[in-house]
């Protein structure tokens, strides 16, 4: 059955019969909800403990998806005579219409399906997603949008998650790992250069002294790297946190006599 097998009389209700106040009314309703979820749930989640705002956050976009999908079954039928000839034929040819106009949109849609069940990115989320990282603050039915250390809004389609790796740095967790590298001439004490900033580390202010510290170190033709891996309370307060480790490292090695090497900046940012 085509939609060339139906006349469109009798797909179509008569206007007359078409409750165009009540369809307003439904999209109206659908648009308040869609917004008012999405006003109210980073409030409340704001309000909870760390622990359990990227709980509450993920439910932003299910829930919204939950609206627009009930609020098109329920206009359908007030739109079209609610027979399974003419919903098949008029899908159909929707979707076919639909697969060459909006390839792209579509499948920014469906990979947008896919990410609300598989969860690669949920609210509250440090992601890295083409080259672009920041914490996710809205999840749309089209893209993903992230808020970036830059405090930038930047927008990326879902259809990125077909042909792009998408890194997740927190997976719904409070916090995530921070590095802070530091580069130092050759000839120095490595054991206590590593005790140094393993102290900084465990003394800052911001640490989540619930999760591990590590001081991982290696050897270059530029001199010696060290990476100190901890974790801050929150994963909102990691730029704090580096700033905090790298300043008072800085100061710690200095008074251990150390000197910093000169790195190129290719190779410091690897």
């Amino acid at each position: 059955m085509s939609l060339s097998d139906v006349r469109l009389s009798e797909v179509f209700r008569d206007l007359a019969q078409i409750p165009f106040g009540r369809i307003a009314a439904i999209v109206v309703l659908a648009w308040v909800s869609i917004r008012l979820l999405g006003w109210l749930l980073p409030r409340v989640a704001d309000a909870l403990p760390a622990r359990f705002r990227l709980y509450v956050l993920p439910w932003v976009p299910a829930l919204r998806l939950l609206i627009t999908f009930v609020a098109v079954l329920w206009i359908v039928p007030l739109v079209i005579a609610p027979t399974p000839q003419n919903l098949f034929a008029l899908l159909g040819a929707l979707g076919i219409a639909l697969g060459f106009a909006f390839k792209d949109f579509v499948s920014s849609l469906v990979a947008g399906v896919i990410a609300v069940y598989e969860r690669p990115y949920r609210q509250g989320d440090w992601v890295r997603i083409r080259g672009v990282y920041g914490e996710v603050v809205a999840v749309g039915l089209r893209a993903v949008y992230l808020r970036t250390l830059e405090d930038e809004r930047v927008s990326v389609p879902h259809a990125a998650l077909w042909t792009e790796a998408v890194g997740n740095a927190n997976d719904g967790l409070r916090t995530l790992m921070v590095v802070t590298t530091f580069w130092l001439a050759p000839d120095h004490d490595a054991e206590a250069a590593r005790e140094r900033l393993r102290e900084v580390a465990w003394t800052s202010a911001w640490l989540d002294a619930t999760r591990p510290v590590t001081v991982e170190v290696n050897e270059s033709k530029v001199g010696t790297r060290y990476q100190v891996k901890a974790y801050p309370l929150d994963a909102r307060d990691q730029q704090t946190f580096r700033t905090d480790v790298t300043v008072r490292g800085k100061q710690a090695l200095r008074d251990a006599g150390c000197r910093f090497a000169t790195v190129p900046v290719a190779q410091a940012d690897a």
